[in-house]
């Protein structure tokens, strides 16, 4: 049987990212609209904790997929799955813009919108969240994407040395010290951000 009647036996949502991507590759629209339905998302919230912009997130996004589109073609199976692939862009292109706009005050950053449920809860959460960011900002660039990616999306140390293509030890060193910074910056706030009754 050949390859694309194969593909088109399993329901396109059910394929593997590199199994769209392949019939992406070959021209297939409906492989490109999920991967982007699948992949786009995560992209975005690693984008948006990474540079807490929204506008800046949306770009990085964007040109992530772009880039993804592009290497289609060339995509050897088997290597870095499309996901790990796209993190690394990600986060070197959100990495690049941090270094280019060294100098920008912290307030000057806007917040990303945090619709949430109840009042007092989203007051909190969202007092929270902005503190969270506050903290994260502070950090070295690598410290932060290992401690977004590892805590926030949940990726796992090799995934994540991948994505930002160091070994497995350098990301928990980066973890472990962005953990630590963060609980400093963030320790004598317990009781303001509703930890401690």
């Amino acid at each position: 049987m050949p390859r694309d009647t194969t593909d088109r036996m399993t329901a396109p949502d059910a394929m593997s990212d590199e199994a769209l991507l392949a019939l992406y590759a070959r021209g297939d629209r409906e492989a490109a609209r999920i991967l982007l339905e699948r992949l786009a998302p995560r992209v975005m919230r690693l984008a948006r904790r990474l540079l807490q912009d929204e506008a800046e997130a949306e770009d990085v996004t964007q040109e992530a997929m772009l880039r993804l589109w592009r290497i289609a073609p060339s995509w050897v199976a088997g290597g870095a799955q499309p996901s790990t692939w796209l993190h690394r862009v990600a986060v070197n292109l959100a990495t690049d813009r941090l270094r280019r706009r060294r100098g920008v005050a912290l307030d000057a950053v806007e917040e990303p919108d945090d619709p949430a449920p109840a009042a007092v809860e989203s007051m909190i959460d969202s007092e929270r969240k902005r503190a969270l960011d506050e903290a994260l900002a502070l950090l070295p660039d690598r410290q932060r994407a290992a401690v977004v990616l590892r805590h926030l999306e949940g990726m796992t140390n090799p995934e994540i040395a991948a994505s930002m293509g160091i070994g497995v030890e350098a990301v928990e060193s980066l973890t472990a010290r962005g953990k630590r910074r963060l609980t400093e910056l963030l320790s004598g706030r317990r009781g303001e951000l509703g930890y401690e009754r």
